[in-house]
C-alpha cells in the first residue's frame, strides 16, 4: 500500500470507531481525543522500545513493537486527514529542510 491507501484505510477504521462509540453512547472522538490517544500510544511505544533494547521487561516486546508502531501511524494518518494536512508534501518539505541544514 502507498501512503494514500494507508490513510484511506485508517480513515475507514476511524469511521468504524466513531460508529461503535456513538452506538455505545460515548460519542465520536474529537481531534483532541485522537491526539491524546496518540500520546498514549507513543508512551506504549517508548516502553516497548526500552524493552526491546533490554532496559525494561515486557513479555513479547519484539512481537508487540510492530503493532504499536502501526497504532502510532494510524493516529498520524487520521489526524492529518482531519486537519487536511498533505503528509507527502509536508514530509518532503521537512526532510528537504533537514537535508539543507545538515549538508
Amino acid at each position: 500500500m502507498d501512503l494514500e491507501q494507508l490513510q484511506s484505510r485508517a480513515v475507514a477504521i476511524a469511521a468504524l470507531y466513531d460508529h461503535h462509540n456513538t452506538t455505545a453512547g460515548r460519542g465520536a472522538w474529537t481531534t483532541g481525543d485522537l491526539a491524546l490517544g496518540f500520546v498514549g500510544d507513543v508512551g506504549d511505544l517508548a516502553k516497548l522500545v526500552m524493552a526491546v533494547d533490554g532496559r525494561r521487561e515486557i513479555p513479547d516486546a519484539d512481537a508487540r513493537l510492530g503493532h504499536e508502531l502501526a497504532d502510532c501511524l494510524w493516529s498520524v494518518l487520521v489526524l492529518a486527514n482531519r486537519y487536511n494536512v498533505d503528509l507527502v508534501t509536508e514530509f518532503t518539505r521537512m526532510t528537504d529542510e533537514l537535508e539543507q541544514h545538515l549538508t
